[in-house]
C-alpha cells in the first residue's frame, strides 16, 4: 500500500504541472471557441498539438513499474474529446498514442490502444451529449471508467499474464486516482470558466437593458420636457416664473399657462398620485385634457369640473390629481381660482407678512365623476406676491426624517419678498437642498411665482 501511495503522489505532482499548462489553455481564445461550438481547422489544429503535447508529456514525466510507464497520459486525450469534440480528442490520443507505441515494452500495445481509444470515447461522449457541458461528476466518472477499461485491455493483451497482473496490481489504483483528480480539476476550470462566462453574459445583458431603460427613460423625459411650456407668458403688470424638477427621470407635476378669453391669463399647477413613468403618462393625459378644458370653458368652475370629469372616465388605474387652476385678470388685478385638493398657494400682500392661502374649492381630480367645484376670488396689487408649489417642497426631508415644511418655505418666501420670482424660486430651491442635504430627492418639486410690479 505504501509503494501504492507513493506512485500516486509521483503520478499527483505530474498533473500539478499539467494542470497549470491547463490553466493557460483554457483561457485561450482557441478553447473559447471550441466551449462555443465555433470550430475552425485552426482552433482544431492548435487543440489537438496542445493535447497530444499534454498526452506526451503524461508519459514521459511518469514513472516505470516493472518496464511499464504508469502515468496520466490518457488524460490529454480525455479532456480533449469530452470539451473540444471527436476530432480533436482522436487527434490528441493518436499523437500520445503513436508516442507510447514507439517507446516499446511489455504495456506497449494495450498503452497505446488505450489512449486512442480515451480520444475516441471521449469524442463520442460530446456528441451524445450534444451542446451540454459533460460536468465535473461526469467527466470524472468517465476517466474512472476510461482507465479501468485501460487496467482491463492490458490484463488480456499483455504476455505472460502474471507480468500483466503484477503490473495492473500495483498501477491501477495511482492511476485511476490519478486520472480521476487530474480529469476533476481540468473540468472544473472548465466549468467555472463556463460559469464566468454565463454570469458575464448575464451582466452584459443586465447593463444592456438598464442602458436601453435609461434611453427610453431619457426620450420619455424629453417628451414630458416638451409638454411642459416653452416660456412664460407675459402678462402686462405681473411678473412670473415657473420651474420643475422631477424626482426621477420623469415626474408627475406640472405645470400650464391657457390663453383666456378678455386677455386673463390661466395658471395651472398640478400634482400627479404616484412616481415614475406610470405618473409620467398620468400627468401628459391630465394637462392635455386641463388645457383643453380650461381652452373651452370661460368660467374657472366648468373648466374644472368638466376636465374632472374626462379624467375621470379616463382614470382606471385608480390615480388622481390635485390641481390649482387660477385666471388672472391683468386689468383688475383680479384673480379666481379653483383648488381641487391642491396644497394651497400662499398669497402674500405688499402690505403686511401674514399669508393668505388659496384653500381648495373640492377634491383631487379624476376621483369621483360629476363633481362640484367651488371657485375663491382675490385681488392684487403692487409688490403681492402669490407662490404656487408642490408637496416635494414642503415634504423634502432631512436626515432626521424632519419635513421642511410650510413655515421653513414663509419665511424663504418674507426674506426674499421683493426678490423677482426666478431669485425667488432659487432661494426656495437652495433652501430644500439644503435642508435635505445628503438625501435622494423622493418627490418632484414645482413651483409657480406670481408677482405683482
Amino acid at each position: 500500500m505504501a509503494g501504492e501511495l507513493s506512485l500516486f503522489l509521483d503520478l499527483f505532482g505530474l498533473i500539478c504541472v499539467i494542470v497549470v499548462f491547463s490553466v493557460f489553455v483554457t483561457r485561450s481564445h482557441w478553447f473559447t471557441e471550441a466551449l462555443e461550438r465555433r470550430f475552425t481547422w485552426k482552433n482544431r489544429t492548435v487543440l489537438i498539438i496542445f493535447f497530444g503535447l499534454l498526452s506526451v508529456y503524461g508519459t514521459l514525466g511518469g514513472v516505470e513499474v516493472l518496464g511499464a510507464p504508469l502515468n496520466v497520459r490518457d488524460l490529454g486525450p480525455m479532456a480533449a474529446g469530452l470539451f473540444c469534440g471527436p476530432y480533436v480528442g482522436i487527434g490528441a490520443g493518436i499523437i500520445g498514442g503513436v508516442q507510447r507505441f514507439t517507446m516499446g515494452g511489455p504495456t506497449c500495445l494495450p498503452c497505446s490502444l488505450a489512449t486512442v481509444l480515451s480520444g475516441v470515447f471521449a469524442g463520442i461522449l460530446y456528441i451524445l451529449l450534444k451542446d451540454r457541458f459533460a460536468g465535473v461528476k461526469i467527466a470524472v466518472a468517465f476517466a474512472v471508467a476510461m482507465e479501468s477499461f485501460h487496467m482491463l485491455i492490458t490484463i488480456l493483451l499483455v504476455s505472460p499474464p502474471e507480468v500483466a497482473y503484477e503490473i495492473v496490481s500495483r498501477a491501477a489504483l495511482p492511476m485511476i486516482l490519478a486520472n480521476a483528480i487530474g480529469m476533476f480539476i481540468f473540468s472544473y476550470l472548465v466549468s467555472n470558466i463556463l460559469t464566468e462566462r454565463k454570469t458575464e453574459g448575464e451582466r452584459n445583458l443586465y447593463r444592456s437593458e438598464v442602458a436601453r431603460n435609461k434611453a427610453e427613460l431619457d426620450i420619455a423625459s424629453e417628451i414630458q420636457n416638451d409638454f411642459l411650456p416653452k416660456k412664460m407668458p407675459d402678462i402686462p403688470g405681473f411678473s412670473l416664473y415657473a420651474m420643475n424638477t422631477p424626482a426621477k427621470e420623469v415626474g408627475g407635476d406640472f405645470y400650464d399657462f391657457v390663453d383666456c378669453a378678455g386677455g386673463s391669463t390661466g395658471i395651472v399647477i398640478a400634482d400627479v398620485s404616484g412616481k415614475g413613468v406610470p405618473a409620467a403618462l398620468f400627468m401628459m393625459l391630465s394637462k392635455t385634457l386641463m388645457h383643453a378644458s380650461a381652452g373651452w370653458h370661460r368660467s374657472v368652475k366648468r373648466a374644472l369640473e368638466s376636465a374632472n370629469n374626462m379624467i375621470s372616465g379616463e382614470s382606471e388605474s385608480g390615480m388622481f390629481v390635485t390641481l390649482c387652476y387660477s385666471v388672472v385678470d391683468p386689468g383688475s388685478g383680479r384673480i379666481v381660482y379653483a383648488n381641487a385638493g391642491h396644497c394651497p398657494p400662499f398669497l402674500l400682500k405688499a402690505s403686511g407678512d401674514e399669508f393668505l392661502r388659496l384653500n381648495p374649492t373640492g377634491m383631487a381630480l379624476g376621483v369621483i365623476e360629476d363633481n362640484e367645484y367651488g371657485t375663491g376670488e382675490v385681488n392684487v396689487s403692487s409688490g403681492d406676491l402669490i407662490v404656487y408649489f408642490t408637496d416635494g417642497i414642503t415634504e423634502a426631508i432631512n436626515g432626521d426624517d424632519e419635513e421642511f415644511g410650510e413655515e421653513r418655505l414663509k419665511e424663504v418666501i418674507l426674506n426674499n419678498r421683493y426678490e423677482s420670482p426666478e431669485r425667488i424660486a432659487g432661494s426656495i430651491t437652495e433652501s430644500v437642498s439644503s435642508h435635505s442635504s445628503g438625501e435622494l430627492q423622493f418627490d418632484d418639486i414645482t413651483l409657480v411665482i406670481l408677482k405683482v410690479l
